[in-house]
This record gives C-alpha cells, structure tokens and sequence, in this order.
C-alpha cells in the first residue's frame, strides 16, 4: 500500500535574499524525506525564480487545500508567524516557527537549528501549544459591519495624526471610563509581548486565559492597562464627538475604518491558533533570552519550592 502523501507548507519572507535561501533548503528537505512541500502562489514564484531546477512543488489553494495540511513551517520572525497563522486559520496543521528575524517569541528555533528543526517536524516530534485568540466585530448602531481576528491584538487608533481619538473603554457590558488618548490595545497573553508591552502593559504567561486592555499616551486620570478574565469581553466606542476618524488594525495586518459612533467588541474565539513545540523550555527562559535580561548572581532555589 501505498505510503500517504504528506503535505507541509512553507511560509517564508522571500522579500530578502537569505530567507529565500533558507526556503531551498527547507523544501530540499522535505523532498528527500518523500513529503511535499506547499507554497503561496508568491513564494512559489520567487522560490523556483531562484532555483528552477527544485523540484516538485505545491501551491496552496491550487494543488493542495489547507485542511490537507500536515505542517507549517515558518520561516521569519512573528511577523511571519502571524501571516502564516492567516493563511490557515482554522485548520488543524500547526505552526512550526524557525526565527530569522529579531525578537521573535513566536518562533520555537533559530537560523542554526533549521536542518534539526524540520527533521523534527518530519519526525512528528514536537507538542502541540494552543494560544488563545480574538474575536474581533465592529458595529454601528445594530449593525455589524466588519467581522474580523487577532492572535496578538485589537487596536483602535486615531486615523489622523494632530487629533486625539475620543473613546469610551467597557468591560462586561458596563462603562469603565471615557478619555482622548491616541488608541486602546486589546490583547490576549500571546499578544502582551507585543505592541501592548511597547504601550506599558504587563507581560502575561502565555498558559495564562486572559485579554488585556492598555490605553495608549490617554489624557486621563485613570487610564492604567486592565486585565480581565478570559470568559469576559471588552469593548471600545468611538465618540461621535470627535473630531476624526478611527481605525481597528487586527495583528497589524487587517484594518477597517471607524467613524463615530462605532463600537469595537471584543472576545476570546473559540478557535485558536496551534504552535508546534520542540522545547519545553519556561517562558521565563525566553524572556531572559529576547530581551537579554541580567541574571547573574542567580544561585537558584536552596531546595524544592
């Protein structure tokens, strides 16, 4: 009997010449090991551009659909991861990420590990991590009129550089607070290492279910970032009162303009998003490592805690 065909994707950013390089590599690979390796319409364009004499390659949504999906390997930073995330929402392949970008914690092995990395991911030799994502909907009056999701965050941003953005902040249908401010982050644990952190809000663990809600440079007494509960659900209203207009950015990639009036709400989905895990290493370790924090002096713990 015939052996199963395994696909697998490869997501790179072919936009620089040593992605491209490492995108060879990665689909030679697979190739020796009998799987298929699957591309984007771009990707495969610029791959075979650089190397014509491949080989046998898929393109996603054309050979092979995303539920046949076995592997994403992902080849770039998070802002890589988070695209990759896009194109397969909702099915059950996991996101393997090899970091060739900066700080990436998304990302499970560096440049140095591709080769062990993805004779792992061949191997099924890694634990599936969920992380909770977002659901995202914008309404005027009743009407629901953008529907979207995020793995990192929601932000509502003022659309116009010289004006402040008037906003009331809700937690669990209730009013919290209204100020001018230049936007609100709202984001899941994942997502605290990201733009929320730039804004002051706290690191979250990622095993942690929960959102965070962070104000951004707000003209207000009490504008200090929330934590919530993860069954909860925050949202944001524009002011019809001010004096431009907003904009919802979902991960940075999916916009959608606001006028006043409109209302962003905010809630955990229940589909998350799946990350293929070769280390078991505590996140405190990677905090350590991304933001080469100071630990020396460190003895450890006497005995057990």
């Amino acid at each position: 009997m015939a052996a199963a065909a395994r696909y697998i994707l490869v997501v790179a950013h072919t936009g620089r010449d040593d992605t491209i390089a490492a995108g060879i590599r990665v689909c030679r690979q697979l190739l020796e090991a009998g799987a298929t390796p699957v591309l984007s319409v771009d990707e495969h364009r610029d791959l075979l551009a650089a190397q014509p004499d491949l080989g046998s390659l898929a393109v996603l949504g054309v050979d092979v659909e995303a539920e046949a999906l076995e592997l994403v390997i992902v080849l770039g930073g998070d802002g890589t991861i988070l695209r990759a995330a896009e194109m397969v929402r909702g099915c059950q392949a996991p996101l393997l990420g090899v970091n060739l970008g900066h700080v990436g914690f998304l990302a499970e092995s560096e440049r140095d590990d591709l080769a062990e990395a993805v004779r792992r991911g061949l191997d099924r030799d890694y634990e599936v991590e969920e992380r909770m994502t977002l659901w995202v909907r914008v309404k005027v009056g009743s009407e629901v009129i953008y529907e979207s999701w995020a793995l990192n965050e929601a932000t509502v941003e003022k659309a116009s550089r010289e004006r402040m953005l008037e906003v009331v902040i809700e937690v669990d249908g209730r009013p919290l607070s209204s100020f001018g401010c230049d936007g609100v982050v709202m984001s899941t644990p994942t997502g605290s290492t990201a733009y929320s952190f730039s804004a002051g809000g706290p690191v979250v663990w990622p095993g942690l279910e929960a959102m965070l809600l962070v104000p951004l440079s707000a003209h207000a007494l009490f504008a200090r970032p929330l934590v919530v509960d993860a069954g909860s659900s925050l949202a944001v209203e524009v002011l019809e009162r001010t004096d431009s207009n907003g904009i919802l950015w979902c991960d940075g990639r999916r916009a959608h303009d606001l006028p006043g009036g409109a209302r962003v709400v905010v809630r955990r989905s229940p589909v998350p998003v799946r990350l293929a895990r070769l280390h078991r290493g505590a996140f405190t370790d990677r905090l350590v490592r991304k933001f080469s924090l100071p630990v020396t002096g460190w003895r450890g713990p006497a005995g057990r805690e």
